[in-house]
């Protein structure tokens, strides 16, 4: 499954997200990472937001804050 991690220079709250979807040790995974700075469309949408993770499949969003629990969740 592919997620989109929408992220932003310097941004403590999207290393810990990375870190969770991590965590999850889950082979199927592909994590792209996009940062809102460098599209002007995305800066409005998700910059006041991010961390935020889009699943490719689905275009389903979940904004940060959340654990591992709500993550699994996310992505059954």
């Amino acid at each position: 499954m592919k997620l989109i991690l929408f992220t932003g220079p310097n941004c403590g709250l999207c290393l810990q997200a990375k870190a969770l979807v991590s965590l999850l040790g889950r082979d199927d995974l592909i994590v792209e990472e996009v940062n809102v700075r460098n599209n002007v469309d995305l800066y409005h949408r998700y910059g006041a937001r991010i961390p935020v993770l889009k699943r490719d499949d689905s275009k389903k969003e979940l904004g940060w804050i959340f654990d591992s629990k709500q993550l699994e969740e996310f992505l059954a």
